[in-house]
């Protein structure tokens, strides 16, 4: 009997193993397909559903359909395109011509375009009357495109090219024209002559004076582009700093006679002065045949 109980015992340890057995990887996998049902998709089951590729993530990117307002129309980005290709050939320019200074005289074209893509972004509409500068410009916080342009309307009216160029902007005034080639002119003398800098002085005064008559009558009429201005000053520094040169000035031989003038005013003061007091004196003094008569007519009374 006790054999008996010992080899049923055995008998129940070893069925109950195996039911454990057979009962653990039945839970496991379902706990695996209700963790899978909480996970995101993963690549390959974007595959085996036909979201991969461009079918699926070029639904983030700007050609995409956005529903209702947010939608961007075919026109306002190709506009958006030609904006950056503008704006990538006015920052170029502006960067070659930084030094010596031509920004206005070389990249008034580049900047016409530039400014004629932004207009036409605020003025081109969208679905439901919206212009694309809303859909493009003003559409996030960042408003980058509206920045950009900001920024180099900047440092076009730090430039102050609107003063060399007509109303237009398609073109140099006669004005900064002229100055153009006086500046050229006097450069080129400068070249010539630079070996010898006394010869310079001497040759190079006229287009040098002409030079500076030309700046005096833009800075008058307020024409005055910084290529101007730096050029205007390059110049200058070349003429007294390196060539040591030097032009009188007309205007300086009356200032040294008004000047000359002034300083006898004082010795001509006094000296009339003096002159007039020794007049005076001379009128208070009686002659002596006067004294003598005088005196004569005083002895006759005292006798009569």
């Amino acid at each position: 009997m006790r054999c008996f109980a010992l080899c049923g015992r055995a008998l129940c340890l070893l069925l109950w193993g195996s039911a454990l057995a057979l009962i653990g990887p039945l839970n496991l996998s379902v706990l695996a397909a209700e963790s899978s049902q909480t996970k995101p998709p993963s690549f390959l089951s974007l595959q085996e559903k036909g979201l991969d590729g461009l079918g699926y993530f070029d639904s983030l990117g700007l050609a995409a359909k956005f529903p209702g307002d947010l939608e961007v129309t075919e026109d306002c980005l190709k506009l958006l395109q030609v904006f950056g290709q503008r704006y990538v050939d006015l920052v170029n320019c502006l960067i070659s011509s930084a030094r010596p200074v031509e920004v206005c005289q070389n990249c008034y074209g580049a900047y016409s375009s530039f400014n004629e893509t932004y207009s036409n972004i605020t003025d081109t509409m969208g679905p439901k009357n919206t212009s694309c500068q809303d859909s493009l410009m003003q559409s996030d916080r960042l408003m980058l495109l509206y920045n950009l342009y900001s920024s180099l309307e900047d440092i076009w009216g730090s430039a102050d090219c609107t003063s060399c160029l007509t109303k237009d902007h398609k073109s140099l005034l006669n004005s900064t024209l002229n100055f153009i080639s006086s500046h050229n002119s006097t450069l080129s003398c400068f070249e010539k002559y630079q070996g010898n800098h006394s010869k310079l002085c001497t040759e190079c005064k006229v287009t040098y004076k002409r030079l500076n008559e030309l700046y005096s009558n833009l800075e008058k009429n307020v024409s005055l582009c910084i290529d101007i201005e730096d050029a205007m000053n390059v110049t200058r520094r070349l003429w007294s700093k390196y060539f040591n040169c030097s032009v009188p000035r007309e205007e300086t031989v009356p200032v040294i006679a008004v000047s000359s003038f002034m300083l006898f005013l004082p010795v001509i003061f006094y000296l009339s002065n003096f002159l007039h007091s020794e007049q005076k004196k001379r009128k208070l003094i009686h002659p002596k045949r006067a004294k003598s008569n005088h005196s004569l007519m005083n002895i006759q009374d005292k006798f009569s």
